[in-house]
């Protein structure tokens, strides 16, 4: 297995809690440049080729070609996920608007996977500093800022994850490691896997330098960390982004469907032994 990648590679991911485990450690590599930003912004960075390797919303995959998913980790969940959340004054059924937090595409596409097959909905989606505060409106907000600055006065909230899990029985994958495909991430690959499991093993640590500072309740990010998300990435999740995608196509939101690309599971496998 090497230990070394052939050479420098700029990866980007989340500054998010949530993304802590899957990052640990990989800024201490010489030939590694690790940039962080918020997940919506992600693309752009491969799209004009200033990072090789992201952990990409997974919505964003179908928008862009020559892209392969690395199954070395995702952020994800089997149910609720605490993060991602809808908030109204008024039952869902009567949204008419939804106030979009701009910083995540895969989340908002689910939610209008979930409006569209839950309620019979098609909402109009502005942008959060547009909201208005209207009986008929409903807020989607993701990341830290839901648990440490939660929003007041609003009766009826849903768990994006969880309503997504009644749905279909799925787990979800909100974002997963994916690289272009002219780089050569053999040597990368040990060091994703080693990170996740650093990380996994350093929650602790990650929640004290992370969590805290940003008002995280110590118990809570604990139990968001080990408990709430998932961050492998089998068969399950494989699907779970198949139909999320087929219905996210079916709704608009994409244009189309190309198939997962994915590095070649016997690869994974040796890696994983």
């Amino acid at each position: 297995m090497p230990s070394r990648v052939s050479h420098s590679l700029n990866i980007a991911s989340v500054g998010f809690l949530n993304a802590r485990p899957l990052i640990h450690g990989l800024d201490g590599y010489d030939d590694l440049r690790l940039m962080l930003d918020v997940p919506s912004r992600l693309l752009g960075h491969l799209v004009e080729r200033r990072v090789d390797i992201a952990l990409l919303p997974t919505i964003d995959y179908q928008r862009l070609d020559g892209l392969i998913v690395l199954p070395f980790g995702a952020i994800g969940c089997d149910g609720p996920t605490l993060t991602v959340r809808l908030f109204s004054k008024s039952p869902f059924e009567q949204t008419r608007v939804v106030a979009c937090d701009p910083d995540s595409h895969t989340s908002v596409a689910l939610s209008k996977v979930i409006f569209k097959k839950r309620f019979g909905l098609s909402p109009t989606y502005v942008d959060l500093a547009e909201a208005s505060g209207s009986l008929d409106e409903t807020r989607l907000l993701i990341g830290d800022k839901v648990v440490c600055e939660p929003p007041l006065g609003f009766a009826h909230q849903l768990d994006l994850g969880q309503a997504w899990k009644e749905l279909t029985g799925l787990p979800f994958v909100f974002a997963v490691w994916v690289a272009r495909k002219n780089i050569d991430v053999q040597g990368l690959a040990p060091r994703l896997l080693a990170a996740r499991e650093a990380g996994l093993a350093n929650v602790e640590q990650i929640i004290t330098t992370y969590g805290v500072p940003r008002g995280w309740p110590i118990g809570l990010a604990r139990q968001y960390l080990t408990s709430y998300l998932k961050y492998d990435v089998g068969s399950r999740q494989l699907d779970a982004i198949r139909l999320f995608h087929a219905l996210s196509a079916e709704l608009g939101v994409i244009a189309n469907v190309k198939s997962l690309d994915i590095w070649p599971v016997d690869v994974h496998a040796s890696l994983v032994r």
